[in-house]
């Protein structure tokens, strides 16, 4: 039995991550803090096409954002542009198609945007992916680790220049909870010594690396608000496929998708969010432990500063 799995018992004891703890969290929640006019700026959201992205990108553009949706399937990713602009009446909605795991379109991506744009105000990396069987790509990476890690490092790293040149720019990342059972693991981040190989396990893993990630880059960056949250457990597409054992067990406990979406929005947009340190990890409006109640999972800094410098050599190998 997996490290997750024995573990579960104290996560289903974490009842605000459910539907009921975010209806009690939003009492305390300032209206105020999301009437906020968005006309003008440009909100970059990943993986924008369902779930949890697409409400953070309807919810930026119903405040006038312009939105650039980063997607990897065309055919729902135009739907979900339509969607979303009937929905907020904003024709600002673009749409840009790029698969995550793929770094060298990453790189070229990032390189094209900026050639293209002349501002960004807010990147939200949400696109993810939980695989269940290790999988390898074209590039020789593990699927999970370079969706999830590396190519979200690439993407944030590479739009920081054009970042700064917006006033009190942003990044969000979407992560989650999952990460509190995991330490962060600099011997085997491909996954290949986990044996039998656990996509849960690999996946909060990653979500322990992104926390990590963030911290790091609002020391690295402190022109950028960096700021990552945990959605709850929210009812998602990526849920229903990735995790069916767990939705069918929680699905009427489970937060909608628009819930789960709520504190990334507020990330991104409201001026009370930039009131809070860079760098913390956020969990319905408020910032939340990252280490706790296990305290195990916590790793010494120079763990943590090898890791970002496996990161960028790593990634410096794909830049064309």
């Amino acid at each position: 039995m997996s490290m997750y799995r024995n573990t579960v018992w104290f996560l289903k004891g974490l009842k605000e991550y459910t539907k009921s703890g975010y209806e009690a969290a939003s009492k305390g929640f300032k209206e105020s803090d999301l009437e906020v006019d968005c006309t003008g700026k440009h909100y970059m959201i990943t993986g924008a096409n369902s779930g949890i992205g697409k409400c953070i990108a309807t919810e930026i553009a119903k405040r006038g954002g312009t939105i650039h949706m980063v997607c990897r399937n065309p055919k729902t990713a135009e739907e979900a542009k339509g969607e979303i602009t009937e929905a907020s009446n904003n024709q600002n909605v673009h749409l840009h198609i790029l698969d995550m795991s793929v770094l060298q379109d990453v790189y070229k991506f990032t390189q094209t945007f900026m050639e293209q744009h002349d501002q960004l105000h807010a990147l939200v990396n949400n696109a993810g992916c939980m695989i269940n069987t290790r999988e390898v790509t074209d590039e020789n990476l593990e699927k999970n680790f370079v969706t999830n890690t590396l190519s979200t490092h690439i993407l944030t790293t590479n739009l920081i220049p054009l970042l700064k040149k917006s006033e009190k720019p942003r990044v969000v990342v979407v992560t989650s909870g999952g990460m509190l059972v995991q330490k962060l693991n600099v011997d085997d981040l491909q996954f290949e010594k986990m044996k039998p190989f656990d996509g849960t396990m690999a996946y909060a893993q990653n979500k322990r690396q992104q926390v990590v990630m963030t911290e790091q880059y609002a020391k690295q960056y402190p022109d950028v608000h960096f700021s990552c949250m945990h959605p709850g457990w929210a009812d998602t597409p990526a849920v229903r496929n990735s995790m069916p054992d767990f939705y069918n067990k929680m699905k009427d406990k489970l937060r909608s998708p628009s819930q789960g979406a709520d504190t990334a929005v507020w990330l991104a947009v409201s001026p009370a969010a930039l009131e809070q340190q860079s760098g913390l990890f956020f969990q319905d409006r408020s910032p939340a432990a990252t280490h706790l109640p296990l305290a195990w999972t916590k790793v010494c800094t120079k763990d943590e500063e090898n890791f970002m410098t496996f990161l960028n050599e790593l990634a410096a190998k794909f830049k064309a």
